[in-house]
């Protein structure tokens, strides 16, 4: 489609990995515990602002490419794009 641009989301625990870090690494630089860090990787829907930007920050990712929601819904969505895709591309 002309004029359609298309963002590619990924999650909080993506970004971090993406970065090469550990949870206890980020736990350690923002003064969290671990559970604090995984329990927001695993569902950022209620995620505190401050959390937010300094995950951000640390991370290096614009806030447009993260997903917000529960991990597994991230999943599922991107396992019916690849379906919705490859039967695309079969029709091709």
């Amino acid at each position: 489609m002309k004029g359609v641009t298309t963002m590619f989301k990924i999650t909080l625990r993506a970004a971090r990995v993406n970065r090469g870090l550990t949870l206890e690494e980020v736990a350690g630089i923002l003064k969290k515990s671990v559970d604090t860090i995984r329990k927001y990787e695993k569902d950022s829907s209620h995620i505190p602002r401050d959390l937010l930007v300094s995950l951000l920050k640390l991370y290096q990712v614009p806030d447009e490419h993260i997903f917000f929601g529960p991990e597994s819904s991230f999943h599922g969505f991107i396992h019916s794009a690849c379906k919705d895709n490859s039967v695309l591309q079969a029709a091709l």
